[in-house]
């Protein structure tokens, strides 16, 4: 239940041009027609008491607490159910409505425990304020009877608990379980006086098909659920905004605490990413920032053979410098680089890469932004003139067709994924392009029109077969391309397009998609009204990402779909920071805000801010580095908040890269993969102690703010700032703010953000300047910002890796709903209790050729390596293709990832590896080793 007493009008709000006007209590009020009186009501402040309406769930009108005098008609209707009608006089306060609803209460209060100042509800409490509201003294009726006093508390979820006692039978919680999240896991199990909130066939929370976003808890108007959290150390007393530091839909969060202890996270309702609605994660996994693994003292070490030693920060800053000044001195000015995290803030990104070209004196950085999205800022800047997302996550509201590809966002991105579904329940249709039967294929109230299950590494003859559908059956939008696109561009890529090569018969070959399914799809796409693309890294991580970006680009366009509200081409972005890392500059050719490091105005803006020369020449991405380091000529590495040992693709050539490092610094929460090749490691802060900015994937900055002190001692901007300046470049700022500051001072596109600003107004969503003071929700809406759209040649070109009689399966990989990314929030919280280990799904028929039965260990190699997975038969996948995840520093996923990666930008080919599976009783060499290095790890305590 939440505790925020925010201003709750009972229901939800409506919109239309017609005005009503009517008299409630002797005041007149005028609201849009549709409104219900509640509502009204609540605009005069004539407070109606309720307890199953909220306006965040249409009305029910089970309660009967809401009950209202109409002059003129008979009875006493609810007034949450009752719409306003024009000059309607209502009263809400009368002798008879007070008597009728202590009545209806004494009857709620009759059953249920009168334990209200134990209560864990105490003061947060409906029950109990709407009691006090009606003046109920006593109960009529005693407490003997049949009750159900002795209902049990089912804890079997880790984070909230259902107590049975409690219930009041509302329907809020099976109604937000429905309306908001749309799992359907939550029902009313019997009728009148045996009705209860029942979890699936009536099982634990645990056992149930609840993914524990939350909803049914905050909607829950007593005790009946509740945090554990709260249960355990009582109601909150203080609270901080602040924004999620999971995924990319950025969702909005309070932070209830008790001092320095958060005791819960409640969703804000006036997030404009989430609009009080969260996931699991986000909801209830933010325990790791106080988990004993924490590492919080500076540790060096000479030699990554030897212990760590913890040591003051001053002596780790200064370690750290004075190895990074000898190797430049020895091996040149480009010897050393860094890595930015896309799980920090602006700020803390910002000054790495300012470090980096102002200290270091090269453009040796890069993110692991580039490793999931980069082929997106390539493809939409060639096509439309800009790096990023097109729409705000509310347009889907608007969409009629919605097509996904290559992502999975009941899992990666559930908060959107909650909305989507209830954009599909009200009519829109869907095409899913996946390998795998994701979610949106098939689920409660949820199929997909059309589903292509595409072969991994077929993309680009998927998309390309789509346009030859609209192009050769004269769907084009021809007005749109002449207005707004360039006319060669567009004949060249039609005559293209129009090709044998192309149709929908030829690609079937490919991608094994039937070619009718794919001419369905096209002709779905192009002529179902509002049509919007939304994708994920199932598109960027191959060989061809970029391309398969400018196709769905060139789709978009040639249909008229870009630059109103219910279309776009969406990315959804992994991280909750990656649009914002590629924003402030992590990329070695680029300054902020996409401007290339060689553009001379650009770079003399920069030198006369920053008062240093500035090196013209793009420097060397991630793989460069670590090819450059085996050669001999890059030796050290400052790495913040990632762990490439378990991330990056090809893990042994990572580790090899690493080794042969003489300085590589870590800035992190917890000693990773990573760290076991570093010779420096700076604590790092969590979300909770940090002040700043993230942007999410619809370019909405956010605020982030600190719940209470950073527990090592320092904020990360701060450790950077002095590096910088032992390495003799002072870089000095007294808040996080001030770094914002600079950034709009020299990004155009951010010029009218401000900490202030933020606090402000909540929210915004560049480009934020002088052309656009409010804003941009929608991008294109009058013109593309490179003036005219651009149609791009999306030539399909195979991906070098394909499959053989040694490795004749292809494996793709993925995330889970509980888990994130490389595990090290999520695998310190109570959600390993859902996915305590990566799995190998496979197709039964594929097992049974290789005599594997289900949980089965099995050995997963490719021409990379092996490593050792559990075995789930699946029918998810096709035949010929596995999938897993790679939550886990033990599994290794990334031990049998390759090398390729896509043309442009070489984002790395996650999606596409041939593999073969094999019975195995044993771990790989690779995990028996990792098991060695962990054991080795020590730690010497800073001396007293």
């Amino acid at each position: 239940m939440g505790s925020r007493r925010e201003n709750d009008f009972g229901t939800p709000a409506r919109t239309s041009e017609t005005r009503v006007s009517l008299e409630i209590d002797g005041q007149t009020v005028t609201v849009p027609e549709g409104t219900s009186i509640m509502r009204a009501a609540s605009e005069v402040e004539a407070r109606i008491p309720k307890l199953c309406a909220t306006d965040r769930l249409e009305a029910f009108g089970s309660c009967r607490m809401c009950l209202v005098e109409i002059e003129g008609r008979k009875g006493t209707p609810a007034s949450c159910t009752t719409p306003v009608s024009e000059g309607m006089k209502v009263q809400t306060q009368t002798p008879r409505l007070e008597a009728l609803r202590r009545g209806v209460m004494e009857l709620y209060i009759s059953d249920h425990p009168l334990d209200c100042l134990t209560c864990s509800a105490n003061g947060d409490c409906e029950l109990q304020d709407t009691a006090g509201e009606v003046g109920l003294r006593e109960v009529r009726y005693g407490f003997e009877g049949e009750n159900h006093l002795a209902e049990g508390v089912d804890a079997s979820n880790p984070y909230f608990q259902f107590d049975g006692s409690k219930c009041i039978v509302c329907s809020r919680c099976v109604r937000a379980c429905d309306e908001i999240q749309g799992t359907l896991a939550l029902t009313i199990d019997g009728r009148g006086f045996e009705s209860k909130v029942s979890a699936g066939l009536d099982e634990g929370f645990f056992d149930s098909e609840c993914v524990s976003c939350g909803a049914c808890v905050q909607a829950c108007p007593t005790a009946t659920l509740m945090e554990k959290s709260v249960v355990e150390h009582g109601q909150p007393r203080r609270e901080v905004a602040t924004t999620c530091a999971y995924c990319g839909v950025g969702c909005s969060f309070i932070a209830e605490l008790q001092g320095d202890e958060v005791v819960r996270m409640t969703p804000d309702t006036s997030g404009g990413a989430n609009e009080g609605h969260s996931c699991v994660k986000g909801r209830f996994a933010w325990g790791y920032a106080s988990h004993p693994d924490r590492v919080m003292s500076p540790m060096i070490r000479e030699d990554i053979s030897q212990p760590w030693r913890e040591v003051s920060w001053d002596e780790a800053i200064g370690f750290a410098a004075d190895r990074f000044k000898a190797i430049q001195t020895e091996n040149g000015r480009s010897s050393i680089g860094a890595v930015t995290s896309s799980r920090c803030t602006n700020e803390e990104v910002y000054v790495v890469q300012k470090m980096v070209r102002a200290a270091f004196g090269n453009n040796n950085v890069d993110t692991c932004a580039r490793v999931c999205h980069s082929p997106t800022g390539y493809g939409l800047k060639t096509t439309f003139g800009t790096s990023a997302g097109t729409q705000n996550f509310k347009s889907v509201e608007q969409a009629d067709v919605i097509l996904v590809i290559g992502a999975n966002p009941t899992d990666a991105h559930p908060v959107f994924a909650s909305r989507m579904k209830q954009r599909l329940r009200a009519g829109a249709r869907l095409i899913v392009a996946d390998p795998r039967a994701t979610d949106l294929v098939r689920s409660p109230h949820i199929q997909a029109d059309h589903h292509l299950q595409l072969r991994p590494g077929t993309n680009v003859a998927i998309i390309n077969a789509l346009a030859h559908v609209i192009v050769t059956e004269g769907l084009v939008d021809r007005a749109f391309v002449a207005e707004r696109c360039e006319a060669e561009s567009f004949d060249r890529w039609a005559a293209f397009i129009a090709q044998e090569q192309n149709s929908p018969e030829a690609v079937e070959a490919v991608s094994g998609v039937p070619a009718e399914t794919i001419r369905q799809a096209a002709r779905l796409y192009a002529t179902g009204g509002n049509a919007a693309i939304y994708y994920g890294l199932g598109v960027t991580e191959h060989s061809q990402g970029s391309s398969m970006v400018m196709g769905m680009a060139n789709l978009a366009m040639a249909t008229g779909n870009i630059g109103r509200e219910g279309v776009g081409v969406n990315p959804l972005r992994g991280q909750n920071n990656v649009q914002g890392s590629c924003d402030m500059g992590s990329f070695p050719h680029e300054f902020p805000g996409y401007r290339h490091v060689s553009d001379i105005d650009t770079r003399a803006l920069f030198e006369t801010s920053w008062g240093k020369s500035l090196s013209d020449e793009p420097g060397l991405r991630i793989p460069n580095m670590f090819s450059a380091a085996l050669d001999g000529s890059f030796k050290g590495m400052f790495i913040q908040g990632e762990d490439l040992a378990q991330s990056d693709p090809d893990t042994q050539n990572v580790i090899a890269a690493l080794r042969s490092m003489d300085c590589v610094v870590v800035q992190d929460l917890f000693l990773n993969e990573t760290a076991a090749f570093a010779h420096v490691f700076l604590p790092g802060t969590s979300f909770l102690e940090k002040d700043g900015t993230f942007i999410n994937a619809e370019r909405r900055i956010n605020r982030v703010r600190p719940a209470f002190p950073e527990k090592q001692g320092l904020s990360e901007w701060e450790t950077v700032c002095r590096l910088a300046e032992a390495l003799g470049y002072p870089m000095r700022y007294q808040k996080s703010a001030d770094i914002m500051n600079e950034i709009t001072a020299l990004t155009p596109t951010f010029a009218g953000v401000s900490f202030d600003r933020l606090d402000r107004e909540g929210s915004v969503q560049w480009p934020c300047n002088d052309a656009a003071p409010n804003g941009t929700p929608t991008m294109h809406v009058d013109g593309f910002v490179r003036g005219k759209g651009q149609f791009m040649l999306t030539q399909f070109i195979p991906t070098e890796e394909r499959t053989t009689r040694a490795f004749p399966l292809l494996l793709t990989t993925g995330r889970i709903l509980s888990q994130y990314n490389v595990g090290a929030q999520t695998r310190r919280t109570e959600n390993s209790r859902w996915h305590d280990e990566d799995v190998l799904e496979i197709h039964p028929s594929d097992a049974d050729a290789r005599g594997l039965t289900e949980g089965d260990m099995v050995s997963l190699s490719s021409r990379k390596g092996a490593i050792t997975v559990r075995a789930v038969l699946s029918d998810r996948m096709p035949p010929g293709v596995v999938y897993t995840t790679f939550h886990h520093p033990e599994s290794g996923a990334n031990v049998v990832t390759t090398e390729l990666s896509d043309w442009a930008t070489n984002c790395p080919e996650y999606k596409v590896t041939a593999v073969q599976v094999a019975p195995s009783n044993m771990p790989s060499d690779w995990q028996a080793e990792r098991d060695r290095r962990r054991a080795r790890i020590d730690i010497v305590p800073a001396a007293e």
